[in-house]
């Protein structure tokens, strides 16, 4: 399997952000809640769930709706703050989940810094009861797309080499696939798409390192970038009504355990 990302960054990023992700909650809540509107198409009732790096953003809305609820992290401290009973995990290749254990798994916008996706979707399953359910979102490709392109033409225009900066994403049409691969019946993948406008473009990516979405590539560069990069780039990004525009396409994923 190729190793794309570093997990070990991914972790500190994360516990770094447990001390300054409050003024990105409202963002992370609201796109918890689109998921949460899957729940509304099923009479199902759910009464043990996962919180699978809800980052303080899920497990209250599942606690309101009656479950008893575990909230998982690779970050201890994340899992601490997330509002559920703290389940800290170890890593990424064996999540330490009890068999059979909830008849609900969410993980909201928590699983595409991990290199073995499909293996994180089989752990899941393991760990739901027979009829269980699995809700989750992914960003999909053309996510953050023109900033991708963006750092990338300046970078080298500056020193002559580039660096990833940015995330590679799934596409839409394998997310249902990746569901099947993994066990699940039933498989539904949609898509929402969100614009984000910013008045100051450089916002942006202090929500990402306040939401511990910073850089977490194994192939990054470990040098201070030039300190043109983010400023030039940035401004090359649309515009819409005079502020940044930034896309979100997220896939909403639906599963259930045989």
């Amino acid at each position: 399997m190729q190793k794309i990302f570093d997990f070990d960054a991914l972790v500190k990023h994360r516990n770094r952000a447990a001390r300054r992700i409050d003024p990105v909650l409202p963002v992370l809540e609201d796109l918890t809640d689109r998921l949460l509107d899957r729940l509304d198409d099923t009479t199902r009732r759910f009464t043990r769930a996962l919180d699978f790096g809800g980052r303080g953003a899920l497990a209250p809305a599942l606690m309101a709706r009656g479950m008893l609820v575990d909230s998982a992290d690779f970050s201890a401290s994340m899992a601490a703050r997330a509002g559920g009973r703290a389940l800290p995990l170890a890593a990424p290749d064996d999540f330490g989940l009890a068999p059979e254990a909830y008849d609900l798994i969410v993980a909201p916008l928590s699983l595409h810094g991990l290199d073995d996706l499909p293996g994180a979707l089989i752990q899941l399953r393991r760990a739901l009861k027979s009829e269980g359910l699995l809700l989750a979102s992914l960003p999909v490709l053309g996510t953050l797309h023109e900033l991708r392109l963006a750092l990338l033409e300046v970078e080298e225009q500056l020193t002559g080499r580039v660096s990833p900066r940015v995330a590679p994403f799934p596409e839409l049409r394998d997310c249902a696939g990746l569901l099947q691969r993994a066990g699940f019946t039933h498989p539904v993948a949609d898509i929402e798409e969100l614009d984000f406008l910013y008045a100051n473009p450089l916002a942006m990516l202090h929500e990402l390192r306040d939401a511990g979405e910073t850089n977490a590539l194994l192939g990054r560069s470990r040098t201070i970038p030039p300190r043109a990069l983010f400023p030039a780039a940035l401004a090359t990004l649309p515009q819409r009504e005079g502020r940044t525009e930034v896309k979100l396409r997220m896939a909403m994923l639906t599963g259930w355990a045989s």
